[in-house]
């Protein structure tokens, strides 16, 4: 073995650098660690604190490092042009050797140009890059970890591969821009890691995971797992392209919103896997007639009771269903059987769980630093600093991954009002106005603004709806004419509208007869989504069935007449899972929905409801065709308040069907409304009929019009209305 050369001679600033090394505080370890001409000497350094020895590979012989007392520290110093670029180095640790490659010996990855696009500018694809990526360097492949961390000291990756030991693998700073970055050569596959951040100001420690993690330990462990290997083969190119060709505005759209960890469990109580879950769901959708599946979030969250709105991996899906190839399986499925699928995205705020966004790096972040925009105390999470550039990058590269990588059809933009308005839930002194005074919070209908147009312009076809619940003009409309360009916002005024009427015993309905009507004042003001959604089966305002009044024939009968109204009200159509069944009690985020009660004729008979509902709304152009615009709707009668019946027409090319719903358990006979032609009508619906448990008060096949005008139409039928039913009437040309 050739002799050893020794360090003859270290230099103060050199000294002072190993300590900071030593002491896990150096801004900046590649001016000490690996190759350096020191003093004329080519001196190798290397920091392995569990190493007993450590060889160097030079011309195919083993040369043994020296150990600088019992630090960790090894040198060597002799002609670098001997060694290589990046020299074989094995290491000897109780017993077992390792052969690795120093991460010190190689040079700043990142470019100064994509550097100074995330500090200063728009990145829409800062997760290709942030993060744990896999990266080669001159023909060796590895990890190229990368964090932002303006205000660390010292930045260390850390995991099991190291002994969660900061000291090991310091991070390179690059600069201005806020962010380190460090290449680990041949970092394998699953390895969990964190980042170690060390505060300039303070000197604290914290263990952060990492923000653009694609994949996470399961809770209660927040670990990031390093994903290199992406082998998922897609099978739906077909449905890709169909959708960026699809006339959304003009197709019906019944979204049937699911929690995954408690539409079904396995007989044990455990969770179904996103595969379990794919097999299990999706063919009871296609037969339920759904067109989309909207998931509450599964982006990876720390707490089961938030049902995922309280975010700490905005790019990765939960383990707690599977793997991230699972996830993509989950979704392919539901495109190769002709299922959309949306994701609940949670851009308005995050949780203060020590390992996530919160004071990432000692510092208010992620987060505004002004506590009057900084934290919501109604839900005890953190609003997000629009304002800078970084965090808009990491906002926007989050929808952009979700639409890229998995091939969502749409994203449901959660909380959208707690992002527009400064004010929002707070007493006066408790916000600060924006610069002209107003309560906009200007940052964040920037951020809004942008990343609509950039989804719009990338993904075709895609769907950004927002649950919006003010009067915020121009939601849905393009941001070129001064809208906020989701493509649909959730109609919140709709819903509270109709289930405060709906709750309303039928004989005080006749008192309350605009919360059914007020919504067409302003239906076609935006592309509206009718929400019957999980947050109004929760938390004490009981299930969609026990909000009705009267004994249980009623409650079935009003929850089937509520159904028939979402399904031919204008509009598309969203409804949480249970609600199409008539799941009595409210909904439970730890334990399935209650399956069982499949048993009884009454719930098999909503279930029935929606399900031919879903399959009018699709089949009939009059039902979806202008669900957005006025010339698909016209009022019959909406002012016979006294005995609770609305009666209008949903109009197309095709023709049109007539709607008459009657709030009342009275059948009311001879009841006359206006047609617009005198024809044979056809009852095609009717929510009383006895296939759904109703009393089948029926008004037959044929009913003919009657040369007789009446409500501003030139003819009308007498018709028969069930008790708390409605029905749809259809001429005979469709």
């Amino acid at each position: 073995m050739p002799a050893i050369k020794h360090l003859s001679s270290v230099s103060s600033a050199l000294q002072a650098d190993v300590t900071r090394i030593l002491h896990a505080c150096h801004h900046d370890p590649f001016t000490v660690l690996g190759v350096h001409v020191d003093a004329g000497r080519t001196r190798m350094l290397v920091f392995r604190p569990n190493a007993d020895f450590i060889w160097v590979t030079l011309d195919g012989e083993r040369t043994q490092m020296n150990q600088i007392d019992e630090s960790g520290l090894f040198y060597l110093e002799g002609d670098v042009t001997k060694w290589g670029r990046h020299p074989s180095l094995v290491e000897h640790v109780d017993g077992q050797e390792c052969t690795f490659i120093d991460p010190y010996t190689f040079w700043p990855q990142l470019s100064e140009q994509w550097l100074d696009d995330f500090h200063t500018q728009e990145c829409f694809d800062a997760y290709k890059v942030m993060g744990a990526r896999p990266w080669e360097v001159d023909g060796i492949k590895g990890a190229l970890f990368s964090v932002w961390a303006p205000n660390a000291e010292r930045v260390s990756v850390v995991g099991d591969f190291n002994g969660w030991d900061g000291r090991v693998h310091p991070m390179r700073s690059r600069g201005q821009s806020g962010v380190w970055e460090l290449f680990i050569p041949e970092f394998s596959e699953g390895l969990l890691y964190k980042f170690e951040i060390r505060a300039r100001d303070t000197g604290q420690i914290f263990v952060k995971t990492d923000p653009y993690g694609r994949f996470f330990e399961l809770r209660p462990n927040s670990a990031a797992r390093y994903t290199a290997v992406d082998s998922y083969q897609w099978q739906d190119d077909l449905w890709l392209q169909k959708r960026s060709k699809s006339d959304w505005l003009h197709s019906p759209q019944s979204i049937y919103e699911v929690h995954a960890g408690s539409w079904r469990r396995q007989d044990n109580g455990d969770f179904l896997n996103y595969r379990e879950l794919a097999h299990e769901l999706v063919p009871y959708v296609k037969d339920m007639g759904f067109t989309h599946i909207e998931l509450l979030p599964i982006t990876e969250f720390p707490y089961d009771g938030s049902w995922g709105y309280q975010v700490t991996g905005f790019f990765a899906p939960t383990s707690r269903f599977g793997a991230v190839d699972d996830f993509k399986y989950f979704i392919d499925f539901c495109h190769c059987n002709g299922i959309g699928v949306i994701l609940d995205w949670v851009p308005a705020h995050f949780p203060k769980d020590a390992h996530g966004l919160a004071r990432f790096d000692g510092s208010c972040l992620y987060e505004h630093d002004d506590p009057r925009r900084g934290e919501h105390k109604d839900w005890g999470t953190l609003i997000f600093n629009y304002g800078r550039n970084e965090v808009r990058n990491f906002l926007y590269s989050s929808a952009l991954f979700w639409l890229e990588e998995f091939h969502l059809d749409g994203l449901r933009v959660d909380a959208v009002a707690s992002m527009l308005y400064l004010d929002y839930s707070r007493e006066e002194g408790e916000w600060a106005p924006n610069q002209f005074g107003g309560n906009e919070n200007l940052d964040a209908i920037h951020f809004i603004r942008r990343t609509n147009e950039r989804v719009h312009q990338d993904f075709p076809g895609v769907l950004m709806m927002a649950e919006e619940s003010t009067a915020w003009p121009q939601v849905s409309r393009p941001v070129y004419l001064g809208g906020l360009g989701f493509s649909m916002k959730w109609n919140m005024g709709w819903m509270n509208d109709t289930l405060r009427y709906v709750s309303q015993d039928s004989i005080h309905r006749k008192y309350h007869h605009e919360n059914l009507t007020f919504s067409l004042l302003y239906a076609f003001s935006e592309n509206f989504v009718l929400p019957l959604s999980h947050d109004e089966v929760v938390h004490g305002k009981r299930s969609l069935l026990e909000k009705m009044p009267g004994d249980d024939w009623q409650k079935f009968a009003n929850l089937r007449l509520l159904f028939t109204y979402l399904f031919t009200h204008p509009g598309k159509k969203l409804l949480f899972m249970g609600g199409e069944f008539g799941q009595g009690r409210e909904w439970c985020h730890d334990r399935a929905l209650d399956w069982e009660l499949l048993e009884h004729e009454w719930q098999r008979g909503v279930q029935s409801v929606v399900r031919d509902l879903n399959r009018l709304y699709q089949t009939l152009p009059a039902l979806h065709r202008y669900d957005f615009e006025g010339k698909g709707f016209e009022w019959v009668d909406c002012h016979d308040s006294s005995q609770s019946v609305i009666s209008y027409m949903r109009k197309s090319e095709a023709g049109c069907v007539l709607v008459v719903l009657n709030f009342t358990p009275v059948v009311r006979e001879h009841y006359r409304i206006g047609v617009p032609e005198l024809v044979q009508y056809r009852e095609i619906f009717n929510s009383d009929s006895m296939f759904y448990g109703g009393s089948n008060v029926s008004n037959g096949t044929h009913i003919a019009a009657e040369n007789i005008a009446h409500m501003n139409q030139s003819f009308s039928v007498s018709l028969t209305l069930p008790p708390l039913g409605g029905i749809i009437l259809q001429g005979p040309d469709q």
